[in-house]
């Protein structure tokens, strides 16, 4: 008896919550499968989902049935394997040359029940989040937002509510990204990647979009690490490089273009980028809005203005509010949107865009703002360059 079955020996029991076995070396036949224990006439079955494209199969096996099958597809079909019951949680990877690792973590039941009460008390009970608490997430428990166990750390649970209200945005969209061809997704300014890797999960795993994201960022420690994460989950289709957003050239074709908390104007070069590829949808979070703090003037609002904070965070919105106009004149449907509360951080605007192939007629009114406030913003610069060569 080799190892993965013997392991599948130990865990086919009623202590199982639930096996998640995903990542298919071939992407032609199913693409996920889910396993739990149920109980039929007194007698403990195995439920077994497969997915197939748009499509869920199901099947109850006996014991040796359910361990003959999952040892089989861990084995054989998929590069990785989630098994998680009451005791402890379990993560096999299979490399492409077929060298398997095994990851143990025992489940503290005293820790989980305190953290499963405190946050059911916190937080709204109904709220049914993109990725579930009590299922374990590799890079989430890599990240320290997540226990081993599945529970979420109580002191980053801010975290996990920004990546999964990320992930509500993203699934809006859904319908606006093609499954019929390979996607290219750019994240500018990627930092951590607790939402970059997010985003490869929810499209790649959850939901079969074949993809390929590239993160880039400044910093060579965090690229490193990223691309090490990236390499462990077996996550063929995400890459990190290190580079400036500004002359990034690595592509010439990209699907979406996320830009999370670029400082200042790197936000303009991301979106002018995003323009010039024609993406399909933009997502960006705009942050440190500098620019037009320094240009905003006005004799009406002078005396409101000579309050710092004041006009601190009214250049902050109209820096955003402008971007939004911009993106409309050239193309694209666009809204402005709450991120996360204000409670977590006063950067909690999104501008989410849509590409439409229209184009809005609406630069008489974006030039009366600026003449009105004697503002020069980087991205209208840009895009009136284009325009005029």
């Amino acid at each position: 008896m080799n190892e993965i079955t013997q392991l599948y020996t130990q865990c086919l029991n009623d202590t199982l919550r639930e096996i998640i076995i995903s990542n298919p070396k071939e992407t032609d036949d199913i693409k996920k499968i889910k396993i739990r224990p149920v109980r039929l006439k007194g007698e403990l079955l195995f439920q077994v989902e497969e997915f197939k494209g748009k499509q869920v199969f199901h099947q109850n096996l006996s014991l040796d049935d359910a361990i003959s099958y999952c040892s089989t597809q861990s084995e054989n079909y998929f590069k990785q394997t989630q098994i998680m019951t009451t005791l402890e949680s379990i993560t096999i990877l299979i490399s492409k040359k077929g060298k398997v690792t095994i990851k143990r973590q025992k489940t503290s039941n005293r820790s989980n029940k305190n953290t499963s009460q405190e946050l059911s008390l916190e937080h709204n009970r109904s709220k049914q989040y993109i990725l579930k608490e009590g299922i374990p997430v590799p890079f989430l428990i890599d990240l320290g937002v997540m226990n081993a166990d599945g529970s979420i750390v109580r002191q980053r649970y801010d975290k996990f509510k920004q990546i999964n209200r990320f992930l509500e945005f993203i699934q809006d969209i859904l319908p606006k990204l093609p499954k019929n061809k390979d996607l290219t997704i750019i994240d500018f300014g990627c930092g951590k990647s607790y939402l970059t890797f997010a985003m490869y999960y929810y499209l790649k795993e959850l939901n079969n979009y074949s993809i390929r994201i590239i993160g880039l960022d400044l910093k060579d420690d965090v690229i490193n690490h990223c691309n090490e994460l990236s390499k462990r989950y077996g996550y063929d289709g995400l890459t990190f490089l290190h580079g400036d957003i500004a002359d990034f050239t690595g592509v010439d074709s990209v699907d979406m273009v996320v830009t999370l908390h670029a400082c200042d104007t790197a936000t303009d070069y991301a979106l002018y980028k995003a323009i010039n590829w024609n993406a399909k949808v933009i997502l960006s979070v705009p942050c440190c809005q500098h620019e037009l703090n320094k240009q905003i003037k006005n004799e009406t609002l002078a005396p409101i203005f000579s309050y710092g904070l004041i006009k601190e965070r009214m250049a902050s919105l109209m820096t955003d509010g402008l971007r939004g106009k911009i993106l409309e004149l050239v193309g694209y449907k666009t809204q402005l949107l709450e991120f996360i509360d204000m409670e977590h951080t006063p950067k909690n605007i999104l501008i989410r865009a849509v590409y439409q192939g229209k184009e809005k007629d609406n630069t008489k009114e974006i030039e009366r703002i600026l003449d009105e406030f004697h503002l020069e913003p980087t991205l209208w610069k840009l895009v009136k360059n284009k325009s005029e060569k």
